[in-house]
This record gives structure tokens, sequence and C-alpha cells, in this order.
């Protein structure tokens, strides 16, 4: 699990909650309608705005976003260099008995297209252009994210104006006036609250596994590229390792690959 994001969350409930609880009961801050409007009217508006084949993904958006994804980006450059060893051994075409122990799809995909002897600015734009899928379909995703984000607000408006519009037609009734206005106002705060502690979190937090899965997977294109190239495995790896943020390098020999057999 991604505690990130569930901590981030849950404690951003309880912050609220404690803020509340200080100032008054969190009974006064329930209401029923007012979560009916705002999570209802933001389903509903997104159910309005997308297919259904991008709708049935919703469930598995959240799930991602709550799922750990981590890439062992030094042990792909480790398994490149492993590649880059037997290649420049025994040619490009031993790599071919590497690939079916390759669990990666799209290292095994550029590994193939290696061995097969395709042109290199042909294998680049077959990979880019599966990257360029990637980035597009995961977009969707983000987008339903950022569009809830966009319409819990502006139902919570729509319920205030109309708690507002039923308190008004109560005005004879002025001891009733002060609790029409606090439930109005209840509606704006489920809006704001949904939209910048779940939907807008979840939205960031899905760009930023997809821009780490783009990362990882140029990586291995670059380093596909460099092996067909016939490039010294050293100068390989330190290609490569400038693809890693400075806190997730190795340190010591295994950094610089100093020690290893090349």
């Amino acid at each position: 699990m991604e505690l990130t994001t569930i901590l981030g969350i849950a404690f951003g409930f309880v912050v609220i909650v404690a803020g509340i609880m200080l100032q008054g009961s969190i009974i006064d801050y329930w209401d029923a309608a007012s979560l009916v409007i705002v999570l209802g009217g933001t389903l509903l508006a997104t159910i309005a705005s997308y297919s259904i084949k991008d709708l049935k993904s919703l469930p598995k958006l959240f799930k991602t976003a709550f799922t750990k994804h981590e890439y062992d980006m030094n042990g792909t450059i480790a398994q490149i260099i492993e590649l880059a060893n037997i290649a420049r051994r025994d040619g490009l075409l031993a790599l071919d008995n590497k690939a079916s122990e390759i669990e990666d799809p799209y290292m095994k995909k550029g590994i193939m297209l290696v061995v097969d002897g395709t042109d290199p600015e042909l294998i680049r734009n077959i990979m880019e252009t599966e990257l360029t899928f990637i980035e597009e379909r995961h977009s969707v995703g983000q987008s339903m994210m950022k569009s809830m984000s966009a319409f819990a607000p502006a139902f919570g408006m729509a319920g205030t104006l109309i708690g507002l519009i039923s308190m008004l037609k109560n005005l004879n009734d002025a001891s009733t006036l002060g609790q029409g206005m606090a439930t109005a106002l209840i509606t704006t705060f489920y809006g704001v609250l949904f939209a910048n502690l779940c939907f807008t979190p979840i939205a960031s937090k899905l760009q930023s596994i997809t821009e780490r899965e783009i990362r990882y997977n140029e990586l291995i294109l670059e380093g596909l590229l460099a092996i067909q190239a016939g490039e010294n495995p050293r100068l390989i790896e330190e290609k490569l390792v400038s693809f890693i943020a400075k806190n997730e390098k190795k340190s010591g020999d295994d950094e610089t690959g100093e020690g290893e057999e090349i």
C-alpha cells in the first residue's frame, strides 16, 4: 500500500475533525442532504462527462493511487549492463536467449527489436510511441480525478444556494435563520473538503506514478539503444545513472561500477 497517500488523506480528515471539535461539536457539521448533493452530483457529472469504458476504470484508479509502485532503477541498470557484456562478448543475437528470462514486457519487446536488427531510429520511434500511448491512457484517469475535484466545489455551491433559497422562504421565522445559514454553508464545506483532500491529491498521485513509469521505461530504451550501438558497458552505466534521482543512487563503488568486471 502507498502509505503517503493513505496517511495524507487520513490525517487530513483527522486534522479537520480535530479543528471542528476544538470549535464545537462534530455533529453540527454533519448533514446527509449536503453529502448527497456533493458526492452524488460529482459522481453523476463525471458519468455525464466520460464514456462507459473510461468510467469502468474509476475503481481501478483509486486502487492504483493507494497501491505502492516501485521501480528498481539500480537493479535494471545492472541488468542492462549484464546484457551489454553479453552482447559485447557473444554478439547481439546472444540476447535472444536472455529475452525469455526478462519479465518486463517493455524491456523484452526492446530486446527482440534489437536482436532482429531493427534500425535504431525505428526502435526509438516504436518504443517512444508506446510510451506516448501509456501517457495518453493514464491521462484519462488523471483527467477524471481533476474533473471530480472541480465538480465537488461547484456542487457544494449549488447545495449552498439550495439551502439559502429554502432559508429565504422562511424569513418570517427568525429563529431558523441561523440554523438555515449554517446548513447551507456545510454543503460548500463538503465540496471544498472532498476536492482538496481526496480528488486533487489522488490526481496528483496518479500523475506522479505515470511520470515514474515513463522515466523508468526511458532508462530501458536508452540502455538498449546503447547496447545496439556497441557502446562500452561502463559508459552505458554512467549514462543510465543520470536517470536516477540523487537520493536513489547507490553509494560508493556500487554507484560508479568500480570493481565490476566489464
